[in-house]
């Protein structure tokens, strides 16, 4: 049996609930946010009544409970926004339900990402007898497994870890986000911070920045930020004297943040307006292109990968391993941009290494933690396929 609830109809859920369906071992599926009509039409796009559509409000445990108490899944996927993390997880617990989500928890009134608020539910899970896999996308997700199949089959010591992600695509939009504007924003607005001799390093929001060179795209303009997946990736591989993330960005994109920033429209809390409570990264985030329709019009590819250097057999050794991923593909796949494509499709999978018993123990874990073999022998066959390259210049 393999009943499972997918949380969240936005561009990644649209893309878990294509896949999901895709895979016979997904025996039952349901999907649901708060907005039943978008749950409704990806159901209808899908079609077949491979998947079933429901509304639930994801920050209420009791809806949330009541929801699968009646469904009764073996595993909840979580593609709703990072705020709702723990009141899914607490579902989970109060109804025996397994996890899956694909981004760290970060409060709603603070720009903060941080692991630790999940990983606090490590004993409750162990004892229940439940998984809570977290980070399954792609980055977090599949940039954590490529460092484990390094680890595992390439390095004795992985000692220098650069996580690159590149999107060399383009929607035609003056400025858009490629997911959640609310939490895009945040992310790449943020004070950047990396991991170097024993302790976190900060920096001002882009201050590191060269140009990198992507398969398939070229040189592109990467900027150092903060990413979740380090705070797990130093924590289990502590070999590590550095670790980067990699982001890039276009002058125009940057601009459009500068102004965002300079005129109050990234401020996450509230003000009134006309006797009306807002807040103004909410309200622009509805007035910006919604992310999910972006596909129709994108062209080109995103390349995310891990460039890694570290021993082996005593001597300097490195590896970089990718994934391209082409936006028209994708789109006519599942009528996303594959930046959804590429969050989306590990979390499939994640779910499938789950249901086959691959990933499966009591507790909390990062997807580095488990073996990354089947995991990514069945990513390349869920659409994508990943790349390596060893003893080059790494460029960082």
């Amino acid at each position: 049996m393999g009943r499972v609830i997918i949380i969240g109809a936005g561009g990644v859920g649209t893309v878990v609930a294509h896949k999901v369906a895709q895979n016979p071992e997904f025996t039952e599926i349901l999907l649901a946010s708060r907005t039943l009509s978008k749950t409704e039409a990806i159901a209808a796009a899908i079609g077949g009544g491979r998947v079933k559509a429901a509304r639930v409000d994801a920050d209420s445990v009791p809806e949330l409970v009541e929801l699968f108490n009646a469904f009764k899944p073996d595993l909840v996927i979580n593609v709703a926004l990072p705020y709702q993390d723990l009141t899914i997880m607490g579902a989970c617990l109060a109804c025996g339900v397994n996890y899956l989500d694909t981004a760290n928890y970060e409060p709603k009134e603070e720009a903060k990402f941080e692991y630790n608020w999940q990983w606090a539910y490590q004993e409750r899970f162990r004892q229940a007898g439940l998984t809570a896999i977290l980070g399954c996308g792609f980055d977090p997700g599949v940039t954590s497994v490529f460092t484990a199949y390094a680890a595992k089959h390439h390095f004795d010591e992985i000692q220098y870890l650069d996580i690159v992600d590149c999107n060399a695509g383009d929607h035609g939009k003056a400025f858009a986000t490629n997911f959640n504007p609310e939490i895009n924003i945040r992310e790449v607005t943020q004070k950047g911070k990396y991991w170097e001799n024993g302790q976190w390093v900060y920096t001002a929001p882009h201050e590191i920045h060269k140009a990198l060179t992507y398969p398939n795209i070229g040189p592109k303009e990467s900027y150092v930020i903060y990413h979740e997946e380090l705070e797990s990736l130093v924590k289990n591989y502590p070999s590590l004297k550095r670790a980067r993330f990699w982001m890039t960005f276009g002058q125009e994109y940057l601009t459009h943040l500068r102004v965002i920033q300079n005129i109050g429209m990234a401020r996450i809390d509230p003000i009134v307006y006309n006797g009306v409570e807002i807040v103004p990264i909410q309200f622009l985030k509805a007035v910006l292109p919604d992310p999910g329709e972006l596909g129709a019009n994108y062209k080109g590819e995103t390349s995310i990968g891990c460039r890694i250097r570290g021993l082996r057999e005593g001597k300097e050794h490195t590896c970089y391993i990718w994934n391209n991923a082409d936006h028209e593909v994708a789109y006519k796949e599942t009528g996303t941009q594959a930046v959804s494509y590429t969050t989306g499709v590990p979390a499939t999978v994640g779910a499938l290494m789950f249901l086959r018993g691959e990933w499966r123990k009591p507790g909390v874990f990062n997807v580095e933690e488990f073996n990354p073999d089947p995991f990514l022998e069945e990513l390349a066959k869920q659409g994508l396929p990943w790349h390596e390259k060893f003893d080059i210049d790494l460029e960082v």
